[in-house]
């Protein structure tokens, strides 16, 4: 059985991601049957309220700035559990509870979204569809307007443990902000902090019955990037042997109305939940330590997030129809902050593939002949790792197949096109009737060693060469000398050089040559 894991949430946009992403672990412990496939109890331990209430809390130690974590106590509960809307989907809009609430959005959609100029939470998140008229995802107003912390959408309680409050920094205004990662870097070198930090850690990791290791969600827009490294290196030195995975995350942009991090967040938290899969079926054997060591070879640290959500699975069509729609390109988005472009090869890659039943994969025309070698697969488990090989020659491919979907109960945000059923999946045209809410969604996720990778991270080499660091006082004031900032760009040049073939290898010597 998969062992526990204990996550690290380290600033605001992580906190959006992390507020969500509860509420995903807390709904598929509310189905047994659900629970037994995907273990959300590797990340959430369970416990006892006041009056012997069964519930279920995050692993979680959060880092968060002073005036950055709103309607939660300093004991560490969160808002009262959402009560169930009533109507139309088209019409709700769900009354806060006294004691704080997750906001609920007014299900108003807007007029069809049947085209890509519109319906793009993020251009880096957005599912796709078979055919340009079925978009999945559609612009959406949100009207809650009391928002404005991940803790006023928190749908799961909080242990006292788990909330640790940086007083030096302020969450708003124009100074005393956490801009810079060197001030991150000071923080962890405050003893009292680093105290308290493993106070935190020591709790959550002596009850587990076998750590697998830990999760780290870290802004890297701001300050709390330099926070990110020095908790790392701390768990590298104190936990040798376990795995650690850290999600870096930045708020999305978008030139559409609907960009809220309410959004963007619900969308980057059903990839997380599903690429944190592997190490949480209660079938397998893979560890987070396996994960990482599958991914990074070579002097490679860093993989690529890519999700198509909702996966665009038509509505009484096999696995192998939907799939056959994608033979010149693949039926994901990337998530990472590369440039948009077609991925033909990758050197590994962990992909997984939930809320698709097993009877899927059966052709819907019965006695007809295969069309594809996708129809002659026997499987779920073996179309899907065919399509990887087919589509990726030569890379190390590992694959899970999972029946349980993602939910989107609240407070997921319901944002989805009316072109989707209930259960997520694609329909050919609109409904003549008022369409229910969407209930779950089928969910495909890909981690992968990418060339993408290379040009990402040599691209963030060349623009931090080309910058005027005596502008950036805050950054230098905190102690950051300029030769570990000359440094610290040499290894990332030749980081970016582990994701090389040999046409990019070339470009990267005639560049090297113009220097």
């Amino acid at each position: 059985m998969p062992g526990e894991a204990v996550t690290l949430q380290l600033g605001q946009y992580a906190g959006c991601v992390g507020a969500h992403w509860w509420g995903l672990q807390d709904a598929a412990l509310r189905s047994p049957a659900e629970a037994a496939e995907l273990r959300a109890a590797a990340l959430l331990r369970p416990g006892r309220a006041a009056g012997g209430r069964e519930t279920h809390t995050p692993r979680l130690v959060a880092l968060e700035l002073k005036g950055g974590v709103g309607a939660l106590r300093p004991g560490g509960a969160g808002p009262e559990a959402p009560v169930a809307w009533d109507g139309e989907v088209a019409a709700y809009l769900e009354c806060a509870s006294a004691g704080g609430s997750a906001p609920r959005d007014a299900g108003r959609r807007t007029e069809d979204a049947s085209s890509e100029r519109r319906g793009r939470p993020s251009a880096a998140v957005q599912g796709t569809s078979p055919a340009p008229s079925r978009l999945a995802v559609s612009q959406e107003v949100y009207s809650g307007g009391s928002a404005r912390v991940w803790s006023d959408y928190l749908n799961v309680h909080l242990h006292p443990k788990s909330l640790y409050v940086i007083r030096q920094y302020m969450h708003d205004g124009e100074c005393g902000c956490l801009e810079a990662f060197g001030q991150g870097e000071s923080l962890l070198q405050d003893p009292s902090c680093i105290e308290e930090l493993e106070d935190r850690l020591h709790f959550y990791v002596e009850e587990c019955d076998y750590l697998q290791g830990f999760q780290v969600l870290c802004d890297l827009h701001n300050g709390f990037s330099g926070v990110g490294a020095k908790v790392t290196e701390l768990l590298y030195d104190e936990y040798s042997g376990k795995g650690i995975l850290t999600w870096g995350l930045t708020p999305a942009t978008s030139n559409v109305g609907a960009s809220l991090n309410y959004h963007s967040s619900a969308i980057l938290a059903a990839a997380l939940d599903t690429l944190t899969a592997p190490y949480r079926l209660g079938a397998s054997q893979a560890s987070m330590m396996h994960l990482a060591e599958t991914l990074n070879f070579s002097g490679r640290k860093v993989v690529a997030a890519w999700a198509s959500v909702p996966f665009p699975a038509l509505h009484g069509y096999s696995l192998p129809d939907t799939l056959c729609a994608y033979q010149q390109d693949v039926p994901w988005k990337l998530l990472s902050s590369c440039r948009e472009q077609k991925v033909s090869c990758c050197f590994a890659q962990s992909v997984v593939l939930r809320g698709i039943r097993k009877e899927s994969h059966i052709s819907s025309c019965p006695g007809k002949q295969p069309t594809s070698p996708l129809h002659t697969c026997e499987s779920t488990e073996q179309i899907l790792q065919y399509y990887l090989h087919t589509m990726f020659p030569g890379a190390f491919s590992t694959s899970h197949v999972l029946e349980q979907p993602c939910n989107t109960l609240p407070p997921y945000p319901q944002f989805f096109s009316p072109l989707l059923t209930r259960q997520g999946f694609l329909l050919d045209r609109p409904p003549s009737y008022s369409p229910a809410a969407v209930d779950s969604i089928p969910v495909l996720a890909a981690l992968q060693s990418s060339p993408v990778l290379h040009t990402l991270l040599y691209s963030l080499y060349k623009d931090l060469q080309k910058l005027n660091t005596r502008r950036w006082a805050s950054f230098f004031s905190a102690g950051v000398e300029q030769d570990d900032f000359q440094e610290a760009l040499q290894e990332l040049r030749t980081l970016s050089q582990c994701y090389e073939t040999g046409f990019e290898a070339d470009e990267s010597e005639e560049e090297a040559d113009s220097d």
